[in-house]
């Protein structure tokens, strides 16, 4: 049986010059200059003002959108006879455009970076095996093992495997307890638990590394005889079975306290590129008031290239039009379109992260002036987006990778936004003033008998904040702060 069915939909597709925008909005800056760099290698009629061997007369950013509405050019063919060369040759029409205002900062000058030239964590043990008197075969499964060293400087496999690892790809045909005996060469080298199998191995071997002392001697025997017991903080089985004073078992935890779970740990940033973060704003406090600036690097000065000015002038000027002439003028609109859509996107850009920040800072004005995180109010991408007039996706656009540079330090723009709570009073209050005190509440607690969710969540109802336990787990988790029972000290 055949049906019909008449169904109506409402779609808004975007065009390809509005998703181009979004993702420039939501470039920060150091990806912003790369994407600018390749526009401008890719589009010839693209030029910056400060590279350019010709001095142009500067005029402020024409905001005629008449070219705004054209096509997309690319692969089709224009009538070169309907084109009026004479707007693309107006001054008033292809401005030099000097993409800045007074609210953006001038911190366009580079600045370098020095780095210090490191050697990698692996070269570091391999050189440390050349202080070592080995023989030829032990040399060459000492090396294996510094290679079978994962980051955080453990060896994840067991000796029988290595030694089939060792026969399979290097075809080096071995037993267990000469690699055995080469691991523990790798024990003895720098930093002390290196080439551990796991971490009560990793403790003990730092541990026998030091010099010994009573409390020394009883933090070796709680990790061979009781390290599940330690790490469960089952401190009163410890008492029990050593038969020892709290006092003599508060020094043995401090002394494996001490110890780094991650030998490796120190040159994991080896392996791993730097980077550093360039802040999309700044926020300054200029006479008791707050002062927003765009970083300069978001504020290019470009203006289309006058060798593309001069080569329509010359096509208008030819008393003979070849096909070819015609051709090259085709290509010279397409990208004079676009060179004029990037630079209105980079405007549009700069209006957008401005006007964006400018509208958080006031939002958050008792936060900027004395940095208190328990003044941020609570702050959802719609209050912003409602006061400024743009779509919520935009507002999380600039929100989600921008940085902010304050007077308590560079700042993800994201972290300033935040659900409302009502405390006792009916009055709404940020969740990261919830945080603040639940974390200040747990650093002040005694250590010796710490205080467990439930107890927290009637500290603070007692406070003025009724929220349920399950909540307090909840920002607790998000903090990174452990249960009860791992934050116990004896």
């Amino acid at each position: 049986m055949l049906k019909q069915n008449l169904q109506l939909r409402l779609s808004q597709k975007l065009s390809p010059q509005q998703i181009q925008l979004m993702k420039l909005i939501q470039l920060p800056t150091q990806a912003f200059e790369q994407r600018l760099k390749e526009e401008m290698e890719e589009n010839p009629a693209l030029e910056d003002t400060k590279e350019d061997e010709y001095e142009y007369e500067k005029d402020e950013f024409d905001n005629n959108d008449e070219y705004d509405d054209y096509d997309d050019y690319e692969g089709e063919r224009i009538d070169t006879d309907e084109i009026n060369i004479d707007e693309y040759l107006s001054d008033d029409e292809i401005p030099n455009y000097k993409l800045q205002a007074n609210n953006y900062s001038d911190d366009d000058e580079d600045r370098s970076m020095p780095f210090a030239a490191t050697v990698s964590f692996h070269q570091n043990l391999t050189d440390q095996l050349n202080t070592f008197i080995l023989t030829d075969d032990e040399r060459d499964i000492a090396e294996f093992l510094v290679g079978s060293i994962d980051d955080m400087g453990y060896i994840r496999r067991s000796i029988p495997d290595i030694v089939d690892d060792l026969a399979f790809t290097q075809g080096i045909y071995t037993d267990e307890p000469t690699v055995e005996h080469a691991l523990h060469i790798i024990h003895q080298m720098e930093p002390a638990g290196v080439g551990a199998r796991d971490l009560q191995e990793c403790l003990l071997l730092q541990l026998k590394s030091k010099t010994p002392t009573p409390s020394i001697e009883l933090a070796i025997n709680i990790l061979e005889q009781q390290f599940e017991a330690f790490t469960k903080k089952h401190y009163d089985k410890l008492l029990q079975k050593f038969d020892i004073k709290q006092e003599q078992l508060r020094h043995a935890i401090d002394e494996i306290e001490r110890l780094n779970p991650k030998p490796g740990g120190a040159y994991e940033s080896n392996a791993k590129p730097i980077e550093h973060v360039v802040p999309d704003f700044s926020i300054k406090i200029v006479d008791g008031e707050l002062e927003l600036s765009l970083n300069g690097r978001n504020a290019p000065e470009l203006h289309v290239s006058k060798d593309y000015q001069e080569m329509l002038q010359s096509y208008k000027d030819s008393r003979d039009k070849s096909s070819q002439q015609k051709d090259a003028v085709q290509f010279i609109k397409q990208k004079l379109d676009s060179a004029k859509w990037f630079i209105d996107a980079i405007r549009q850009r700069q209006e957008t992260l401005y006007v964006t920040m400018n509208a958080i800072m006031h939002y958050q004005e008792e936060y900027f002036l004395d940095g208190d995180e328990a003044k941020l109010r609570p702050m959802i991408l719609k209050d912003i987006a409602d006061l400024i007039g743009l779509d919520i996706s935009t507002v999380s656009r600039v929100a989600n990778s921008k940085y902010v540079e304050t007077p308590y330090g560079t700042k993800l723009i994201k972290e300033f936004f935040s659900e409302a709570m009502k405390n006792d009073q009916g009055e709404d209050v940020s969740t990261i003033e919830i945080k603040k005190i639940l974390q200040t509440v747990i650093e002040e607690e005694d250590k010796r008998k710490p205080l467990p969710d439930d107890k927290l969540a009637d500290i603070l109802k007692d406070r003025g904040y009724p929220i349920a336990r399950r909540t307090i787990a909840k920002y607790r988790e998000q903090l990174d702060i452990p249960v009860a029972r791992m934050r116990k000290k004896i």
